[in-house]
């Protein structure tokens, strides 16, 4: 069954340890293979035979989910991926974006203003060049990559579905989206018959844990998978940093980011006690990062990147443990944001208000009690 937020924590120890994604009967591994590294064109990924590497392992483990982009190493990600699964294409999920406009992050081309953005154009066009850069007919899930406030949000949802009928792709995602525009965008799509939204993909990690305050409940209402990014904050919970290592970043995008996050000393307070536990259990503070966000309530399948066999051997080792609810704890308490927002502070109560000893329902149940540590009252 699916991990979510409406049953106990499922414990997977392997990649084909299938998952279901949100309110779907599609099938994934509860890691998912991030492709942004397939490629050098950023200069921060791998050629393509030690990226061939990196997917074999994946796969001969049992991993069937994979996720790109249309600008990903500027197509680099899409073309080697679709050279890798030509032979096993029904084995796989493979899901891409649109929305980020190519022509805007390349100075040698002409910049096109409808290349970009969730609107009906950019969505047709970009879902075709991505098709040929995969040599697909059809993509398992086809996310919008971000909320940009500027397309309709029934104009998204109605091409959308346009494209799922057509058979260009099975299912239809978002990644990067605010709370009310993703529960609007689903409630139109279930009044009007349309696909809905069947998986988020959103920043959480111990350093953010943003996502619980507003996407986590909507998620659960809406019977939402989340694929969680950015688990390890950019490298910076791998434990290879250190105060004085950060004070010499350069500024490369992943370091710069790694940088800013090092000028917080509550994050090195976070990093302290992953470290803590993972000499305690003998896993490597990766391992401890990962299997912390798999265990939250709603996780479907966490994203994981890399670029070297050996870095997804180790992030492969997450599904091979389960934290102890003390340990959660301890990585919860440290972690817990200084304040969370009105009304969420305010569930500790409702034992005064409404009455005590009447159920919550098991969706909400695991979700109220994170708030409760950030009570208005405390």
């Amino acid at each position: 069954m699916a991990q979510d937020s409406t049953s106990p924590v499922k414990t997977t120890k392997a990649l084909d340890d299938y998952v279901l994604l949100g309110r779907s009967g599609l099938r994934v591994s509860p890691l998912c293979l991030g492709t942004v590294t397939f490629g050098e064109s950023w200069g921060v990924g791998v050629n393509k035979k030690e990226s061939k590497k990196i997917f074999d392992l994946y796969y001969e483990k049992g991993g069937n989910f994979f996720d790109t982009a249309n600008i990903y190493n500027f197509g680099e990600s899409e073309r080697f991926l679709g050279d890798y699964v030509s032979d096993k294409r029904s084995d796989v999920v493979i899901a891409t974006k649109y929305t980020n406009n190519p022509t805007a992050m390349q100075a040698d081309q002409r910049f096109n203003p409808n290349f970009g953005g969730n609107h009906r154009k950019s969505l047709v066009e970009n879902l075709d060049a991505s098709l040929k850069r995969l040599n697909m007919n059809y993509v398992d899930i086809l996310y919008a990559h971000l909320f940009e406030y500027r397309t309709p949000i029934e104009e998204m949802m109605r091409s959308l579905d346009d494209v799922v009928r057509s058979g260009k792709a099975l299912y239809v995602a978002v990644s990067d989206i605010p709370s009310w525009a993703l529960s609007r965008a689903n409630t139109f799509a279930e009044l009007r018959g349309w696909s809905p939204f069947i998986g988020l993909q959103t920043r959480y990690n111990l350093l953010n844990r943003s996502l619980e305050y507003d996407l986590l409940p909507s998620c659960a209402e809406l019977d939402i998978g989340i694929i969680p990014w950015g688990v390890v904050a950019e490298g910076f919970l791998t434990g290879k940093h250190t105060r004085e290592s950060t004070a010499n970043l350069k500024s490369e995008s992943r370091s710069h980011k790694v940088a800013n996050h090092s000028k917080v000393e509550k994050n090195w307070k976070i990093l302290d006690e992953v470290i803590a536990v993972s000499k305690e259990i003998d896993r490597s503070p990766v391992q401890i990062a990962t299997n912390w966000v798999l265990q939250k309530p709603g996780i479907t399948s966490s994203l994981i990147g890399a670029r070297t066999v050996s870095q997804l051997e180790e992030n492969l080792k997450s599904l091979e443990f389960k934290l102890t609810p003390e340990q959660m704890k301890r990585l919860d308490d440290v972690s817990q944001p200084d304040d969370f927002p009105f009304p969420y502070s305010f569930t500790d109560q409702f034992d005064k208000y409404i009455g005590k000893n009447i159920q919550m329902p098991n969706k909400f149940a695991s979700i109220a009690k994170i708030y409760n540590y950030g009570s208005l009252y405390n």
